[in-house]
């Protein structure tokens, strides 16, 4: 029924489509079913941490390719690719820095990939992207054999709790994903709240809109400091300080004012700390404690 009611909303074929416990657990199927021991993954150096996990647990090699600025390096992901890889992931937009890659650098990734190499685009936040040149790669998996997308009804639909995910792709490869999963992979009332969250779509479209204009108010408020803020396409944003320890700092100095945003452990990050966006109030207070931190600072 939610599949159903996905694939209607999205104009697919419902045996192109498979719904699962989130978009994590259409994750873990997709590299049982098609990564083996010995076999590579390729995926960005800092995207989703969940993901090497995945692989390894099915005896698999991960290739990790350093970002370009925080943005995914499409050659770089090529170059690494080898006659051992059997899996190229990428999540677009990407967490945790928010930066995405357009339709047309997505497309060369693809068509620099062996037909046996699968592409997963993890699109998880493609309902707050903004950009016009973005794409969620529905029309690449119609035109293609091994490209699969991954979506969630945690991000924009709000409901991570109820764990609902679903992929899209070739009707062979769902199938496959399709068969090891458990026999009753939705709980009903996960599936009636997401059938309640995509009937919504005025909400929807609120919530992506108030998240743009919240997020471009803080980030121009930041700007007004000459803090930079990385350009965003998701709910939240990533704060780029001169250094560690301006970082470490400014995340103190907000925690003690009850502000909580996360700091990053890899290397590539550690000038960064990331900030939800929330409320318009909570935005301003955000901004508010930074500026008087950074007046005393200096």
């Amino acid at each position: 029924k939610l599949a159903l009611a996905i694939a209607g909303f999205h104009e697919l074929e419902p045996d192109s489509l498979v719904v699962g416990q989130g978009a994590d657990d259409l994750l873990s199927r997709l590299f049982r079913a098609f990564l083996g021991q010995g076999d590579q993954l390729v995926r960005t150096a800092n995207g989703y941490l969940k993901v090497p996990n995945y692989a390894h647990a099915n005896g698999g090699e991960v290739v990790s390719v350093e970002d370009d600025d925080l943005t995914p390096s499409v050659d770089g992901m090529i170059a690494a690719v080898t006659e051992r890889t059997r899996v190229v992931y990428l999540a677009n937009p990407e967490n945790p820095a928010g930066t995405y890659l357009p339709g047309n650098e997505v497309e060369r990734l693809h068509a620099a990939l062996p037909d046996d190499v699968l592409l997963i685009l993890d699109c998880a936040y493609a309902e707050y992207a903004w950009a016009d040149d973005y794409d969620s790669g529905q029309d690449l998996v119609a035109r293609s054999s091994n490209v699969v997308v991954c979506r969630t009804f945690s991000k924009i639909y709000g409901l991570a709790g109820a764990r609902v995910g679903w992929a899209h792709g070739p009707e062979d490869l769902v199938e496959a994903v399709r068969r090891i999963g458990l026999t009753f992979p939705m709980a009903g009332p996960s599936v009636a709240a997401a059938m309640a969250a995509l009937e919504d779509q005025a909400h929807v479209a609120f919530v992506r809109r108030e998240n743009r204009a919240l997020l471009e108010r803080f980030c121009a408020q930041l700007s007004r400091l000459d803090v930079e803020c990385v350009p965003s396409q998701t709910n939240f944003v990533l704060v780029r300080m001169p250094g560690p320890d301006e970082s470490e700092a400014a995340v103190r100095a907000l925690a003690e004012k009850g502000i909580r945003v996360r700091r990053m452990n890899s290397p590539a990050y550690a000038n960064c700390f990331r900030v939800s966006i929330g409320l318009l109030h909570e935005m301003d207070a955000t901004a508010r404690t930074l500026e008087r931190h950074l007046t005393e600072a200096r």
